[in-house]
């Protein structure tokens, strides 16, 4: 998902022209590479139907799943506000009974609730996502919500996604730190992890928490920080394409496994690890 964003803000830059005037060329070279990307097989009508006939119109494809139609989706070039589309796409879902719509240029996605009595049908807005300007990992995880995995429980989604951002902003408001507030978020699945300088020689080491995209938890069989700092560093040479980094990985593993390193110095070589890597770890206990 992450290449396939990429690829797509890159589409944006250099091609932007055949974009703003071309809407089948936003279908095949923006919106079906990301459906494809979030699960969905896109050369299946029994799962991504081009032109579904409503009473209403023709959808220009229906999300289907386990035989039933999940959402509908409108595909507008990119010179088209998509909030103008979501009146006729209301239209279509209300039509069929389906509850979810989705909108995008390409660049814009717009997911709209399409039942809700006393609410105007652009209130009904849940989620908007900007695929040239907001954060890659914010971007990965609203879209994510339209996945073939996640699509049944999309309102849900959105609704959570809505409510830790609104929490944000009212924690802003209150002088709490944007970096206060992230370390908060990411501690919250974990139970009994620490920073590795709050480790104590004399604990026992469960585990080690690394957040690289994800939470991965991986255990330390010794028991001992030093042993935290090898996981880690094995972690590391698996995930390693570049075989002379590989190499450099495994003789300094070999040397540490060797040697007596006081917990300073395994602090300081783990913190030098979480920056020269970009990545978090905690020390489970």
């Amino acid at each position: 998902m992450r290449d396939e964003i990429k690829k797509i803000r890159k589409k944006l830059r250099e091609h932007r022209t055949l974009y703003m005037a071309n809407e089948e060329a936003v279908k095949q070279h923006l919106i079906l590479p990301t459906l494809s990307a979030l699960g969905w097989k896109v050369d299946d009508p029994k799962e991504v139907r081009p032109e579904e006939k409503t009473e209403e119109g023709r959808a220009d494809y229906a999300l289907i799943k386990d035989g039933r139609i999940v959402a509908f989706l409108e595909a507008k070039n990119l010179s088209v506000n998509p909030v103008k589309a979501v009146t006729q796409l209301a239209k279509y879902c209300f039509d069929r009974g389906v509850e979810v719509g989705i909108v995008s240029n390409g660049r814009f996605w717009i997911i709209v609730k399409a039942f809700e009595p006393g609410k105007d049908i652009r209130d009904r807005i849940v989620t908007r996502v900007d695929v040239e300007e907001e954060p890659l990992d914010r971007i990965i995880l609203k879209l994510s919500c339209i996945s073939k995995e996640k699509i049944e429980r999309i309102l849900e989604m959105c609704e959570a996604l809505n409510k830790i951002e609104s929490g944000v902003k009212t924690l802003k408001s209150l002088g709490i730190s944007e970096g206060e507030i992230a370390n908060y978020v990411l501690s919250l699945p974990l139970r009994g992890a620490f920073p590795p300088e709050d480790v104590h020689p004399s604990e026992k080491v469960k585990g080690v928490y690394i957040l690289d995209f994800n939470w991965k938890y991986l255990p330390v069989p010794d028991g001992t920080l030093k042993g935290a700092l090898i996981t880690l560093m094995e972690y590391l040479k698996e995930k390693e394409e570049e075989e002379r980094e590989k190499k450099i990985l495994e003789k300094a593993i070999a040397e540490i496994k060797t040697k007596h390193i006081p917990n300073e110095k395994i602090i300081f070589l783990i913190k030098g690890i979480e920056k020269e890597k970009g990545i978090k770890v905690l020390i489970s206990l």
